[in-house]
């Protein structure tokens, strides 16, 4: 891990802020936001205009199905079956038993392809309340710790939610926090969109207080995942929220909070401890020759690692 609302200067500003209070901000803000830079470039390389609040009108007879994207060019939207929609193209009236790779043609004649919703579309389709971790800092995460069906996950700083919404889809259970009780709940809306909401709780709380005050009584489990400003805290926690072996990952877009993650995971007799930047070069291909893009997508964040003896 819907994930195109971010300008230049909203990023700047959520970046000087997080620098400045990362403690005081909530989970979601306090880590990603310096990624804002790396998320809007994102969605330019891919090239995809995204609507997600389109002009739909549900058909209440439609059945409980996932919501399926329709595709044309460099448009798309992501609709429910059964719903109509408003476009620039013309109104198109989704069928309630679409399938993807069916074609939906606007009342203008306009077709659009139908498209199945994947972890990846998470990213841009998302209803944002800050800067969500980019697809290839999930992949990152979803490898190294070996994410699997069955898997019990807890993570904190929840955000939009696409970290949370990719590990279930990997067939992990996920217990998530959030401390801003309106991020919490645009993050329930958002694992419903992604067919998740079985498999992710996402709790309205602190889990720094909640391990302080012994109130979190479904340790352990498998993987801990954290996107926060107090995660070193939170690791010095770990080998009692862990199974033995279980993995611990902790994002981060700042060099000090990695610091002291580490040494918190080296006092908490963590081993395998290792932390990678998180950064990657589009390639660039003409008639003239091939090099990577100049395009400045650069670092995205830090991504330490460690595994519970």
């Amino acid at each position: 891990m819907s994930d195109g609302e971010s300008d230049q200067s909203a990023e700047a500003d959520a970046d000087v802020e997080a620098e400045s209070d990362a403690d005081a901000e909530s989970d979601a803000d306090a880590e990603s936001d310096a990624d804002a830079e790396a998320e809007a470039e994102t969605d330019a390389e891919a090239g995809v205009e995204t609507e997600t609040n389109a002009d739909t009108q549900p058909d209440e007879e439609s059945p409980d199905q996932p919501p399926v994207l329709l595709v044309r060019d460099d448009r798309e939207f992501l609709v429910q079956p059964g719903e109509e929609m408003g476009t620039d193209l013309g109104i198109l009236e989704v069928p309630a038993d679409v399938e993807p790779g069916d074609t939906v043609e606007t009342h203008l004649d306009e077709a659009f392809h139908v498209r199945r919703l994947r972890g990846p579309d998470l990213f841009h389709h998302f209803e944002r309340t800050g800067a969500p971790m980019v697809p290839r800092d999930i992949g990152l995460i979803i490898g190294e710790t070996g994410i699997a069906r069955g898997d019990r996950v807890l993570d904190t700083g929840t955000g939009t939610g696409v970290l949370s919404a990719s590990m279930a889809r990997a067939g992990a259970t996920v217990v998530t926090y959030e401390r801003d009780p309106e991020f919490a709940d645009v993050a329930r809306e958002n694992m419903e969109l992604g067919g998740v909401a079985d498999a992710v709780d996402v709790r309205t709380g602190d889990l720094t207080e909640e391990l302080e005050a012994g109130a979190l009584e479904s340790a352990p489990f498998d993987v801990l995942t954290l996107d926060t400003g107090d995660a070193a805290e939170i690791v010095t926690h770990a080998p009692e929220l862990l199974v033995e072996g279980g993995f611990v990952a902790v994002y981060s877009p700042f060099i000090e909070s990695t610091r002291d993650v580490v040494e918190a995971a080296r006092e908490a007799g963590l081993a395998n401890i290792r932390t990678r930047e998180t950064i990657q070069r589009e390639m660039q291909f003409d008639d003239r020759g091939s090099r990577p893009s100049t395009a400045p997508v650069g670092h995205t964040g830090y991504l330490t690692i460690a595994r519970n003896e």
